[in-house]
């Protein structure tokens, strides 16, 4: 049922009722000692049903608040200097020399005007990067100057960041493939975009699920939009219940959270096509947690050509129509 279809439509009268409540309250009890008895019942009852109904709206209110909130840091997340909407480029590196600048005789041509032609070279040596600069160029590793630098390894837990002015660029691996990630802090995307459009909430879209674990560790494929497969750790399948009927998706973990990659009737239609994301609590020994797929969202390929989104498996494409979460946005 949606907030806008049921509950709201008589926020005015409650609104009104909360006014009058404490007063109702403290009248009834002595007038019960000089009223018959069903008239002073009447009076309880409405006043019961009245505190109820009054607990429900503040706490439907709340929850308007929790996705509101929730809205907003999804944008300022996308917008940050992390975020996907700064991302101006993804270049691939082979084995051997592969010289940057910033012309069209370059192999790897930065999106920076202000950039020569042959700066320097990325070389790769089977897992390991190494960024040479032939030209003195204020290009900095971690925000040092440095003429050679390691700039990915596979065995660094982090990955050292490369910046000139407003530029940002980092190495990043996907299975067999090494590339540079390449972020323009000043992309005009950040300011183009205002707001994700998504569904009226609709609190039939929130359930509770149960995520039954495999007896011995299990692992999925998953696809990526780069065409590699992955297996990857699954906790175990979650089993829900929508409108009557049954359904259910393999979840993944990130962090400390389940990670859901769905697809349903909407995808490609008025959302984005290759599916949306959702996370979950991770649940305890009893094995429930909440899916709020009012919190469904879209992936980063939606914003950007530049990323690398994995595809829901074909086990998590619901039959049903999930109207709630993010529209399709974007334009890719």
């Amino acid at each position: 049922m949606s907030y806008n279809n049921t509950v709201f439509s008589s926020h005015i009268y409650v609104k009104r009722a909360i006014d009058r409540l404490p007063d109702m309250i403290h009248s009834i009890v002595p007038e019960c000692y000089k009223m018959p008895k069903l008239p002073c019942m009447r009076k309880l009852i409405v006043t019961v049903f009245l505190s109820v109904l009054i607990l429900q709206v503040q706490s439907q209110q709340q929850y308007l608040e929790e996705i509101a909130s929730w809205k907003n840091e999804r944008l300022a997340e996308l917008k940050s200097d992390n975020g996907w909407l700064n991302l101006a480029g993804l270049f691939w590196l082979n084995e051997g020399k592969q010289f940057f600048g910033g012309t069209a005789s370059d192999i790897i041509r930065f999106p920076i005007p202000s950039f020569p032609s042959s700066v320097g070279y990325y070389e790769r040596r089977g897992d390991k990067v190494i960024q040479v600069l032939e030209k003195t160029i204020d290009t900095k590793v971690n925000g040092t100057f440095k003429k050679e630098a390691v700039v990915f390894h596979a065995d660094s837990m982090k990955q050292p960041e490369l910046s000139f002015a407003s530029f940002r660029w980092t190495v990043i691996k996907r299975e067999d493939k090494i590339g540079i990630r390449f972020r323009n802090l000043e992309h005009p995307a950040i300011k183009e975009l205002k707001e994700i459009p998504c569904f009226p909430i609709d609190t039939s879209f929130r359930v509770k699920a149960k995520l039954v674990r495999p007896l011995l560790q299990a692992t999925i494929p998953v696809e990526n939009v780069l065409g590699q497969t992955t297996l990857q750790f699954s906790p175990g399948k979650l089993y829900f219940n929508i409108g009557g009927k049954s359904y259910t998706l393999y979840a993944l973990t990130e962090g400390d959270k389940l990670f859901i990659l769905f697809g349903d009737a909407t995808s490609g239609k008025s959302t984005y096509p290759a599916g949306r994301f959702l996370y979950a609590a991770m649940p305890g020994e009893d094995g429930i947690t909440i899916l709020d797929f009012n919190k469904s969202f879209n992936p980063p390929c939606a914003f950007t050509p530049y990323a690398t989104c994995p595809l829901p498996p074909k086990e998590n494409i619901l039959s049903i129509a999930i109207q709630a979460g993010e529209k399709k946005a974007g334009k890719y």
